[in-house]
């Protein structure tokens, strides 16, 4: 064999993984949208005459395509024609303000924006000049039928970037993190390492697809060999459905979706066909309702804690058992990844001391497009510096504790939000909780607490109590503000937006 060879052997790309699953069992279902049923022998013939009518156009290796639109099945094409041609989707996402949008698509230079007819007028007012636009329902059939879908494979390395998905902090504009063909396999492999999945369990994508637990686990089930379910937003009667229909790797349910579930598959008496593993960031939810899910899909919840640039590692392992209420949310290093817990100064911490999470391996992205101080600052000695701390146990266990830019400094004091929402959330009559900062004279900040209570008849003292119990005095919330449950800003995925309660201070 050839030194060439030699290298090509290795150069696994996620088109690659996808071809080689339609060449094998050409009939399986890959996508299931509504009513609509594709077949892998199908979507492989579509993907290739798009990718050969993008080639066309002029959109090549490295080239960036945006698309701004709901999950649908052209976005998948999109994404899988990209792998093939070795072009980046940069995904857009349509919920952020006109300003923020704008300098997502600018940043990346696209060569060419696919636009729903849902988000066409957003895209027409934010006026990006020397944009080229393709309307997916008035020009995306006849684009296929440009493309010839039989010509050669163009050459991609495993490098290559695949998506650009954006990150926003509580400050500034959002950053694009760009994901290769190399970290798209690896967590597709992660995952499976971590809860069993198999290629006959599929993913149900009703996140949005600018989103990574969308992107990342559609892409791995169509390169496992799995269908993906594709529905357009958070649809807790169409997600049951699908698990009675279909064996579901990971059912992917995040705080805010979990509830509407649960009381769907109660009223109903629903019994899955199968799912190895549901939820995420189990931190952020009533330990009570984990249960309940659990034992009403007869499953692991999967206590996970990962990123936009990681993917589900770092600490993704760990499955809390269904049924039961979990006394303790510990987590476990995912596969494929090495991790460290640093100080300030990049020194590791001892055991039970809080520091940085620090990660190196494959599901790691490429660094954040067009921003070479910060990559230099995040990938410092070639780990890539998340920003999160957390506390290792003896055990070899992690405890998250909280985002770094989240502490409270009180008094010389470090409070961490978490620990407080954590003491919060496992009493049952408290529905969702959320700590934040607030500036005090004295102290300098001190945490404030807003809840949502499951029923009325909670006070401020209930609060009081319950932290009593289990906080030290200086961390117990100095005020409380009740709001309903559906008043808590949230990201895309689930995630309740701090800075925004802040301001509401």
């Amino acid at each position: 064999m050839t030194e060439a060879a030699v290298a090509r052997a290795g150069a696994l790309t996620v088109y690659g993984l996808f071809r080689s699953r339609a060449r094998r069992d050409g009939a399986a279902l890959a996508m299931e949208a509504g009513a609509r049923r594709i077949s892998y022998a199908e979507l492989d013939g579509r993907v290739r005459r798009l990718s050969d009518a993008l080639a066309r156009w002029g959109i090549g290796r490295g080239d960036r395509v945006a698309i701004l639109s709901e999950n649908r099945p052209e976005y998948v094409e999109l994404e899988l024609a990209a792998a093939r041609l070795g072009a980046i989707v940069a995904c857009q996402n349509w919920r952020l303000a006109g300003p923020e949008l704008r300098h997502c698509l600018t940043l990346v230079g696209p060569k060419l924006a696919i636009v729903s007819e849902r988000y066409r007028a957003v895209l027409e007012g934010l006026a990006v000049s020397d944009l080229s636009v393709l309307v997916i329902e008035e020009g995306w059939d006849a684009l296929l039928e440009e493309g010839d879908p039989d010509g050669p494979d163009p050459e991609v390395d495993p490098e290559d970037g695949l998506v650009i998905l954006y990150t926003s902090g509580t400050t500034g504009l959002p950053k694009g993190a760009l994901v290769s063909h190399r970290a798209e396999i690896a967590r597709m492999n992660a995952l499976r390492h971590d809860i069993r999945a198999t290629e006959r369990d599929g993913f149900v994508a009703w996140a949005p697809l600018f989103h990574m637990g969308s992107t990342d686990q559609v892409l791995g089930a169509l390169m496992s060999g799995a269908p993906a379910i594709v529905i357009d937003g958070f649809d807790p009667r169409a997600i049951v459905d699908a698990a009675t229909r279909h064996e579901i790797g990971w059912l992917f349910l995040i705080p805010g979706s979990i509830e509407p579930v649960v009381e769907i598959l109660e009223d109903t008496g629903t019994v899955p066909k199968g799912v190895r593993a549901c939820g995420a960031m189990a931190d952020l939810v009533p330990t009570a309702l984990i249960a309940r899910l659990t034992g009403l899909l007869g499953c692991p919840y999967l206590n996970s804690f990962g990123a936009t640039e990681t993917g589900l590692p770092p600490a993704s392992a760990s499955l809390l058992p269904p049924g039961e209420v979990p006394a303790s949310l510990s987590k476990r290093q995912s596969s494929l990844c090495d991790i460290r817990l640093l100080d300030p100064d990049g020194t590791d911490v001892p055991d039970g001391e809080p520091g940085e999470v620090a990660i190196r391996g494959p599901t790691v992205f490429s660094g954040y497009w067009g921003a070479p101080e910060t990559n230099a600052r995040d990938f410092r000695d070639g780990w890539f510096r998340m920003g999160d701390l957390f506390r290792r146990n003896p055990d070899g266990s992690y405890d998250f504790v909280d985002r770094a830019k989240y502490m409270i400094k009180s008094g010389g004091e470090n409070i961490y939000p978490a620990e407080i929402e954590r003491v919060l959330l496992a009493d049952p009559r408290i529905r969702d909780a959320a700590v934040v900062r607030r500036k005090d004279d004295r102290w300098g900040e001190v945490p404030v607490a807003f809840v949502a209570p499951q029923s009325d008849g909670l006070t401020e003292a209930d609060i009081e109590a319950i932290c009593r119990r289990e906080l030290a005095g200086y961390k117990r919330p100095k005020s409380v503000r009740f709001i309903a449950f559906a008043d808590f800003p949230r990201s895309a995925t689930g995630k309740i937006q701090r800075h925004e309660l802040e301001r509401r201070l």
